[in-house]
């Protein structure tokens, strides 16, 4: 198996960088197995964030109705890397221990705070970016606004042209979420693993297993889209399983994706 060194140096915070792997077209696949069986090993943590975040989509918006909700509702893949931090020390403690418990993951992110609450900052400043970009939208396409997907859904039933509006929408919130996607695929769960990371070192070793890698990386960019988008039609609930499905699946993309031992080539 042939790799790619992200960079031969050490970064002045004293982050070793790494060598990225080829990947398997399959190996998306096997992530999401990994994850499961992380999931099936700590059941009560895995779920306990499935439901926080499930609850969180629902009550945003519950009470953000309108282009506000939608906006929210669709950004979710944005700050989704963020909100499962604990997730990924889940799978950390299994892989270290083979099991695994709630209370440390809650304050997993303090052994790199600075580099996870910089990247947390850069995700929060493109949601608000989308919802900006949405709320405009919506305003010029459908001037009488929407209050859910499923009023969405209804107008562009009624309207052949509200599938302008769909496919203006649907590309700029796929490019946002392109870089979102690529900058976070691997970052914070090596931000999670090296407290000597920061966050724009994370984010270009992302850069590169996507540019290594992009046919087993789209297909998992593909799973997250789909996973997510069960959890939303199942009016939430089918987040409590999906989320801490693709958190711990992350974990392994990270850990597959990655080799730290290989001396840097010169």
């Amino acid at each position: 198996m042939s790799s790619e060194l992200a960079s031969d140096s050490v970064s002045e915070s004293g982050f070793q960088w790494p060598v990225v792997r080829d990947l398997a077209l399959s190996a998306p696949l096997r992530w999401v197995d990994r994850g499961f069986h992380d999931m099936l090993a700590a059941p009560v943590a895995s779920l306990f964030y499935g439901c926080v975040l499930a609850a969180m989509g629902y009550l945003l918006t519950h009470f953000y109705g309108g282009a506000v909700g939608l906006a929210l509702t669709t950004g979710f893949l944005l700050i989704g890397p963020f909100l499962a931090v604990g997730l990924y020390d889940i799978s950390r403690q299994i892989e270290n221990t083979r099991s695994a418990t709630l209370a440390p993951t809650l304050t997993a992110w303090r052994d790199n705070l600075p580099a996870i609450g910089f990247y947390a900052l850069i995700l929060m400043l493109s949601l608000a970016v989308w919802m900006r970009v949405s709320v405009v939208l919506i305003a010029l396409f459908i001037p009488t606004g929407v209050e859910s997907l499923s009023d969405l859904l209804a107008v562009l039933l009624r309207s052949p042209d509200a599938w302008v509006f769909a496919f203006v929408y649907t590309t700029v919130g796929a490019v946002l979420a392109a870089f979102s996607f690529a900058s976070s695929a691997v970052a914070l769960p090596l931000l999670r693993d090296h407290p000597t990371a920061d966050a724009i070192s994370a984010m270009i070793v992302s850069f590169q297993v996507i540019r290594r890698n992009p046919k087993p990386m789209l297909l998992w960019a593909a799973v997250i889209v789909g996973a997510t988008t069960a959890g939303f039609i199942t009016w939430f609930f089918g987040l409590v399983v999906t989320v801490p499905l693709i958190g711990h699946a992350t974990w392994h993309a990270y850990r597959e994706s990655l080799d730290f031992t290989s001396k840097a080539a010169t």
